[in-house]
């Protein structure tokens, strides 16, 4: 704990010395402007108008470029952008590199990530606005480092050997530190996957994984759309498999608690390779392994769309039961994939919940897209099964009903029911 605190204290003071210079140099309070280029070996980065509100529909790109052979380093000191589950309206872009670079993070709401490294000397931030509501920006700092002084504070980066192992800073001799973000990208030949294994894993535990997590995506980028699985708790996760050859894997950690943290593995395998896994009973989040297509018959979305029982009736039956707001739902054929804010949970089995701010989403999978049918922007009752990503589906068979206030009450006693 102390080495963290010295660490931050070490930042205030390089944030303070910052901005002394710019006041020294300019009698007045910086001025940030739209994008821009950035070079040495620190400097400060707002928003358009920081801190004043940011202007609507803007996109701005700021560049860095620390001296060869090191490694930037950014931190966000102050982050106030429209909030939004996913993160499409008001955003910031952090990505490793210049040009086609390795995508680190997005970020809006209030909450500050952890210090982002990039794999090389170059960084890029791009923040995006729209034409609605806005905040007060950001304010981040960024900094050159040796690659061989990241362990402390810094970890990630590319991983493309045949097999290879990752860990949190510090393992295995003191808890993880408070205020990081590691984000491992794995790259294997074409024509093979990722397959990953956490061989001890103790990451602070909550409910909804809001605070300190691991995240695991396919593909080159952190993408909610491509999220495997949210993780932690003091089980480790099931083995997962790739879709693809490559891999992102993010670690974070807030301000507060810590942990044991992890050391987890990685090997490639041939496209056919297949894995049967069983989540552990304790784990916090549900343990994911490689997406399997749901298979759902013909007959299936044949059956006449009629809600049979009752609230109390499908309760103990589902893996599931919450209510939400449906704020995106896409036609896949024959289905409808859903994004849904969440208003409540009264069961939340191993349903994967997405937290950004103080806002939690889910995904769930209408097998038919007709039964039943759901509208964006209305409020439902869903109660349903739970996949192997820890995606929520929902059949005729199952129960969803326009959610009205008047169900609280009988929603708030299946809460407490023993099932």
């Amino acid at each position: 704990m102390r080495r963290v605190c010295a660490a931050l204290c070490a930042r205030c003071l390089q944030l303070a010395f910052l901005l002394t210079g710019i006041c020294a140099q300019s009698q007045h309070r910086p001025s940030f402007t739209c994008g821009g280029n950035l070079t040495g070996e620190s400097g400060i980065i707002g928003s358009q108008g920081y801190p004043g509100v940011y202007p609507p529909n803007t996109k701005c790109v700021w560049r860095i470029t620390v001296p060869e052979g090191k490694v930037a380093v950014l931190s966000f000191r102050f982050l106030d952008l429209e909030n939004d589950s996913l993160c499409r309206y008001d955003y910031v872009d952090v990505y490793s590199g210049h040009v086609n670079g390795q995508r680190l993070g997005r970020f809006c709401g209030t909450f500050k990530p952890g210090a982002l490294v990039s794999t090389g000397n170059k960084m890029t931030l791009q923040m995006v606005s729209d034409a609605n509501t806005a905040g007060s920006g950001f304010l981040s700092v960024f900094s050159a480092a040796q690659p061989h002084e990241r362990g402390e504070q810094y970890c990630g980066g590319r991983l493309d050997k045949p097999s290879g192992t990752f860990t949190t800073p510090n393992w295995p001799d003191r808890d993880y530190p408070a205020g990081v973000t590691c984000s491992w990208h794995i790259v294997a030949p074409k024509n093979q996957i990722i397959e990953v294994k956490f061989e001890k894993f103790d990451v602070e535990r909550d409910n909804y994984c809001r605070y300190d997590h691991v995240s695991i995506f396919n593909g080159a980028e952190i993408n909610d759309a491509k999220k495997i699985g949210k993780y932690c708790g003091d089980s480790p996760p099931a083995p997962v498999l790739s879709e693809g050859n490559q891999l992102v894997i993010q670690f974070l950690s807030d301000l507060s608690l810590t942990a044991d943290g992890f050391i987890g593995h990685y090997k490639f395998r041939p496209k056919k390779f297949s894995i049967t896994t069983t989540p552990p009973p304790t784990t916090t989040q549900p343990a994911t392994s490689r997406p399997i297509p749901l298979k759902h018959s013909v007959a299936l979305c044949r059956q006449k769309c009629k809600r049979r029982g009752t609230l109390e009736s499908n309760f103990c039956s589902s893996n599931f039961a919450i209510t939400g707001t449906v704020i995106s739902a896409v036609p896949r054929g024959g289905s409808v994939s859903a994004t849904v804010s969440i208003i409540n949970v009264y069961k939340e089995g191993n349903l994967a919940i997405q937290q950004a701010g103080k806002t939690m989403s889910t995904k769930i999978l209408i097998l038919c897209k007709k039964c039943p049918f759901v509208r964006r922007g209305l409020n439902y009752i869903f109660m349903g099964h739970v996949d192997q990503d820890g995606r929520g589906t929902v059949g005729p068979q199952h129960f969803v009903l326009a959610f009205k206030s008047k169900n609280q009450k009988a929603l708030g006693t299946l809460k407490n029911k023993r099932c």
